[in-house]
């Protein structure tokens, strides 16, 4: 099983920029996909990003203003996220999609208005 740990949440002001990293504790294969959701009070989990040794997927509401990326030397997935929203506040989780699913505990994002 793997380990997920993220970092780099808080409050911020709307039309402020976080990043966000998960770190794995081993190895990240580069065959693997790799992720970030999102959860709000009330709401489903839902999908933000996700990458892949091939490509890259976002959600259409922050399509333009997030960018996943990854450091598979580091076993490091990370989240920049650009022009925030109150909408954006939630608990964000890091998946790490590989034989079985492993998450993170979640971390909280608030953008405040």
């Amino acid at each position: 099983q793997v380990q997920l740990v993220e970092s780099g949440g808080g409050l911020v002001q709307a039309g402020g920029s976080l990043r966000l990293s998960c770190v794995a504790s081993r190895s990240i294969w580069s065959i693997s996909t790799m992720g970030w959701y999102r959860q709000a009070p009330g709401k489903q989990r839902e999908l933000v990003a996700s990458i892949s040794s091939g490509s890259t997927n976002y959600a259409d509401s922050v399509t333009g203003r997030c960018a996943i990326s990854r450091d598979n030397y580091k076993n490091t997935l990370f989240l920049q996220m650009n022009s925030l929203k109150p909408e954006d506040t939630a608990v964000y989780y890091c998946l790490y999609r590989f034989y079985r699913d492993s998450w993170g505990q979640g971390i909280q994002v608030t953008v405040s208005s």
